[in-house]
């Protein structure tokens, strides 16, 4: 790499998508080709899983994918990282679960997997069902169940559920990020969006120096913390704002364009 050259990462869900129905801003699209075009290389860091990234998102033709909140890493085609959660562990959580009353999606690079027989589906999983390829724990044989992994999980805790129980455990395994929606993300400790960007710029002998990181939630700051340079949207949860170099407009009001502009990097 030259000196010149930036490592641009970029979260999804209201940074470059806007709230459902998802779109890019058309003058998102534009910056990004531009920057591209002034030799960055970008790259996606999301908390989705490979097999949960949009359409329009896998169009804009992206140097690589951070997936899985650091669990998969790509460049191009290649896949450079994998990592998923140990069988055991797998069935202790999904066996924790049910027993704690807490419905939940279990992510994979290729399909979701949900539980049936927890507890009612929210429709949250539902939806998902609708979207991509879903698997159902509950019918699997005890072959499959003792065999199958998983890399990352989202739990959907309803006025039934024992919450506190289940975090006690969740929490020595997981980093979990609690969602406005009420929704936890639980994700492998050892991987994070953060260790995607070091990993990478290790990969491509790029310096920290030339990373920056663009995202909006909490689930953003491990990435936003260790990138040289970190870019809040307008529309950000304000909880990150104390660690980021710079705050741009809002998504819709060309928030990634101006970021670009101010940073010279268009």
């Amino acid at each position: 790499m030259n000196k010149d050259q930036k490592l641009l990462f970029f979260d999804i869900d209201g940074t470059l998508l806007t709230a459902y129905p998802w779109t890019i801003p058309d003058s998102t699209q534009q910056a990004l080709k531009a920057a591209r075009k002034n030799g960055h290389l970008l790259f996606i860091n999301s908390g989705r899983t490979y097999t949960m990234l949009p359409d329009m998102i896998r169009e804009m033709n992206f140097d690589g994918y951070v997936c899985g909140c650091g669990s998969q890493i790509y460049l191009h085609d290649k896949l450079l990282l994998s990592s998923s959660i140990p069988n055991p562990l797998c069935r202790e959580i999904v066996e924790r679960l049910r027993k704690s009353r807490l419905p939940a999606c279990f992510e994979r690079p290729d399909k979701i997997l949900y539980d049936s027989s927890s507890c009612d589906l929210p429709d949250a999983i539902q939806k998902l069902k609708k979207v991509t390829v879903t698997e159902d724990i509950s019918l699997y044989t005890t072959q499959k169940y003792e065999n199958f992994t998983f890399d990352k999980f989202l739990v959907f805790p309803t006025a039934e559920s024992d919450r506190q129980e289940f975090r006690k455990f969740a929490d020595q395994h997981f980093t979990c990020f609690v969602h406005e929606d009420a929704a936890w993300e639980l994700a492998q400790k050892s991987h994070s969006k953060a260790t995607g960007i070091q990993f990478l710029a290790d990969y491509l002998g790029a310096s920290i120096e030339n990373t920056y990181a663009f995202g909006d939630s909490t689930n953003d700051l491990p990435m936003l913390k260790y990138a040289k340079t970190s870019i809040a949207m307008g529309n950000s949860n304000p909880l990150i704002l104390p660690y980021c170099t710079y705050q741009t407009t809002p998504i819709e009001e060309d928030g990634i364009a101006n970021a670009l502009k101010h940073f010279h990097l268009i």
